[in-house]
């Protein structure tokens, strides 16, 4: 047996008990994931998976960095210009390094996966890897595993892609004109056309322009064109903006300093600390842009991406090289939330790789600014014992409605049910010690439990 039916429950057999109850009511609850990376192709176009080496290894940084940790090639994982192109033998590869993630969400992830989706009951090694291989490879080409249909499996409720500013949301319009009642929303995404450190950031805003006719040589027309991409995103059924920064600092400069910063910016004549400030002052920008259309806004900071400059050179982005660093929430966000952080018409949702901030700066300000929720532990801390850490820091300060429940944040499809099954049951485990400590009426903990799966999500997001 893969899956104990105890898993992440306390070991107290009274507090267990509560868990168990708590999460009965809850587990079965329809999928909310407001935030995610699939690929909206899936749902446009329903392909098959072409194999378990394209499913489960080539894609998922998780499995990709561990290897790589311990001396597995990239090209033995199918990844670089050399790489092996058999995905049997990179298969064999995953299979033989499985003991890797042993005490891991990832583990976690994985066998729930193997177990409930494809119907596995041996946990997989060297030894069974092929038989792994052939079972799930002979259910890939069964229509039943299909993205739509595992959608429907899942009882997922709505998704949302994440979607750069100048996509031709094609693949969503394809969903719509497919007459699939799959509930696919996109992300406004706008990084690529308001960091200056983008490769290719002036042709992207000169894209930008094109696609929505303004004037993209003026701070008036730049910041206009971004006004109709949410627009049209929004006709689309896009809820919310994502943006992720490498720090979380703002700015609300005046007019004619903003002008005179994007002419440095679109010029490519910047002088230190530019590009920063320009992304800081456009955080601003969009807050009161999410004021004026409704648009929910995401804010994805503290992370150093591709951190070996070797790495990025030879394999490209997302290969498990981005790492944690430490952020200052309190001072960065002050422009903005002086600016428009108490207009309840605005909801900005944190995220962060620092835990540090949780208890000192997060909880806090979220515990007092009405624009303010604390999105989910992100990344590295989406796990067990994050989502304790988070609950633990973040719940004497901001409460639980202060926070915009769980989302999955995932670029792998059948890991979705198993992420969401992780945070239904940490969090039942948190509301059961919160009983037994005699902090939280038995009652109020049920009240609890369905508002952290799914309906804090769908009222953060507007959904």
């Amino acid at each position: 047996m893969l899956l104990h039916p105890d898993r992440l429950f306390p070991a107290d057999p009274a507090t267990r008990a509560i868990a168990r109850d708590l999460y009965r009511t809850v587990e079965h609850l329809p999928i909310v994931s407001p935030h995610g990376h699939t690929d909206p192709r899936w749902w446009g176009e329903n392909p098959a998976f072409a194999n378990p080496a394209e499913l489960f290894v080539i894609p998922d940084h998780y499995v990709v960095r561990m290897l790589v940790s311990q001396g597995v090639p990239y090209e033995a994982l199918g990844i670089g210009e050399n790489a092996e192109s058999d995905p049997r033998v990179i298969w064999r590869t995953f299979a033989r390094h499985y003991h890797l993630f042993r005490g891991t969400p990832s583990r976690l992830w994985l066998d729930h996966a193997f177990s409930e989706v494809f119907g596995l009951d041996e946990r997989l090694c060297e030894d069974n890897a092929e038989h792994h291989y052939d079972v799930i490879a002979e259910r890939l080409a069964d229509p039943a595993y299909r993205p739509r249909a595992l959608f429907d499996r899942f009882g997922i409720e709505v998704i949302a892609t994440t979607d750069g500013a100048l996509d031709d949301l094609a693949h969503h319009q394809a969903v719509r004109a497919s007459g699939w009642q799959g509930r696919i929303v996109p992300t406004y995404r706008p990084d690529g056309v308001v960091d200056p450190d983008t490769d290719g950031f002036r042709r992207n805003v000169e894209q930008l322009g094109m696609l929505t006719g303004c004037d993209i040589g003026t701070w008036e027309g730049y910041l206009a064109a971004h006004r109709a991409r949410r627009d049209f995103f929004r006709s689309m059924g896009a809820t919310a903006t994502d943006h992720g920064h490498p720090t979380p600092r703002t700015a609300d400069l005046g007019q004619a300093e903003a002008h005179a910063l994007y002419q440095r910016v679109l010029k490519g004549a910047l002088t230190r600390g530019d590009a920063e400030l320009f992304r800081a002052q456009m955080l601003t920008e969009m807050a009161r842009m999410s004021v004026e259309d409704g648009l929910v806004m995401q804010l994805h900071a503290g992370s150093m991406r591709s951190h070996n400059a070797g790495v990025l050179k030879r394999y490209g982005r997302d290969r498990g090289f981005d790492i944690p660093v430490a952020t200052n929430f309190t001072e960065a966000l002050q422009p903005l939330l002086n600016a428009v952080g108490m207009d309840p018409r605005l909801t900005l949702i944190l995220f962060t790789l620092d835990e540090s901030v949780y208890a000192r700066e997060l909880a806090p300000l979220a515990g007092v600014y009405p624009s303010l929720r604390l999105g989910p532990p992100w990344w590295f801390h989406d796990s067990f014992e994050g989502i304790r850490r988070y609950r633990e820091a973040t719940t004497e300060t901001a409460g639980f409605f202060n926070t915009a429940g769980f989302n999955d944040d995932t670029r792998a499809l059948c890991s979705i049910p198993a992420r969401h099954d992780v945070s239904r049951r940490a969090d039942c485990a948190y509301l059961a010690e919160l009983v037994t400590s005699h902090r939280l009426d038995e009652a109020e903990a049920h009240e609890l439990s369905p508002l952290l799966a799914g309906e804090l999500a769908r009222r953060a997001y507007r959904l």
